[in-house]
């Protein structure tokens, strides 16, 4: 990118287009309506994109197109969540997680539930006797998902009394993101992982229209909608792609030496390295802007890009993603890591 054209708009643009993507709910198998804005951003913008089978979204950025020789960035709209599994004898609901909603972190948090007949309730998500002036046990007791409910904001004293609002086993319960900006520039949010990489996409593909990028070769963009279950990027990769990125969370923690202010490029997660060529190039680009990186090995992660290389695709692999601390809680990140991803993605690019 030229050092004449500002970053301020697209930074702007992407935190804009992150809160309205966070106040989407969308956990796995529940994501048709972010899907469907993702697909009016991108359209809004003068791309073409189409929905996978899936319900994922597939869009052609464009650039020099060589066969065999096209990058695919995937970031993922599919969110934690959980389901009704069971309606207690109080009328309380009982959850399954989707995906790894931790109860510790989901306690005390509201949420809504969704019936399939398109109904909404809203509820908090509780230790079951969740009154410490009551309960001797509480500080005692494990959070788990046998322990806790969700307490409906309904006047419901049974079970039957909850079934005849049309709430059922099967209905999605979205915990609320809670995301606030502060004025240091912190993004405080649920569900970060990975919508505020949709957003950094979006702002890349933003930045390709609208300073005419002549991209070195093909470019699409890959929003997936099963990545928190482990098989987003396990399709619609299209044949002339030979390297998968994966824009997701940078982790932040003990061990590691990426903060929120820095874009991670990630060199080994829990399936193993990624493709040393594609590091090294990340690497080689984040050195040659003078952008602000760190280079991590993740204990404990999986990405799209695995997912794919598992399914059996041919091609080349690579992590990067704007440093995010408290991962699958309340999650945290700052404009510098957001902006030091987009100039990344925009260096690797050229």
């Amino acid at each position: 990118m030229p050092k004449k054209i500002s970053t301020k708009k697209y930074l702007e643009y992407i935190l804009e287009e992150t809160t309205k993507i966070l106040a989407i709910d969308s956990p796995s198998g529940f994501t048709q309506k972010a899907a469907e804005y993702v697909m009016n951003a991108y359209t809004a913008l003068g791309y073409t994109p189409v929905q996978t089978v899936k319900g994922g979204v597939l869009c052609e950025i464009g650039g020099h197109k060589e066969q065999g020789n096209a990058l695919m960035m995937e970031a993922h709209i599919d969110t934690l969540g959980a389901m009704v599994c069971d309606i207690n004898s109080n009328g309380c609901l009982k959850l399954s997680p989707v995906g790894g909603m931790n109860p510790n972190n989901a306690e005390a948090e509201n949420c809504k539930v969704y019936t399939r007949e398109g109904k909404r309730y809203t509820g908090t998500f509780q230790l079951c006797d969740a009154s410490i002036h009551v309960n001797g046990k509480f500080n005692e007791t494990n959070r788990s998902y046998n322990d806790m409910e969700v307490v409906l904001d309904e006047n419901v004293k049974t079970r039957e009394d909850t079934l005849a609002l049309g709430i059922m086993p099967g209905d999605f319960v979205c915990f609320d993101p809670r995301t606030t900006i502060t004025e240091s520039g912190y993004i405080k949010s649920r569900f970060l992982d990975d919508k505020l990489s949709v957003g950094i996409l979006l702002g890349f593909a933003k930045y390709v229209k609208e300073e005419k990028v002549a991209l070195p070769r093909n470019v699409y963009h890959h929003i997936t909608v099963f990545e928190e279950v482990g098989h987003g990027g396990a399709a619609s990769i299209p044949s002339d792609v030979s390297e998968v990125l994966s824009v997701d969370m940078g982790c932040v923690g003990n061990g590691l030496a990426c903060t929120e202010h820095q874009v991670s490029i990630c060199a080994k997660d829990s399936y193993g390295p990624y493709n040393y060529e594609i590091v090294s190039n990340l690497i080689a680009a984040a050195k040659r802007r003078k952008i602000d990186f760190a280079v991590d090995v993740y204990p404990h992660y999986g990405s799209d890009a695995d997912v794919a290389l598992t399914a059996g695709y041919d091609v080349k692999h690579g992590l990067i993603g704007s440093g995010v601390y408290a991962s699958h809680g309340y999650e945290r990140s700052h404009k510098d890591g957001v902006l030091n991803t987009f100039l990344l993605l925009t260096e690797y690019l050229k």
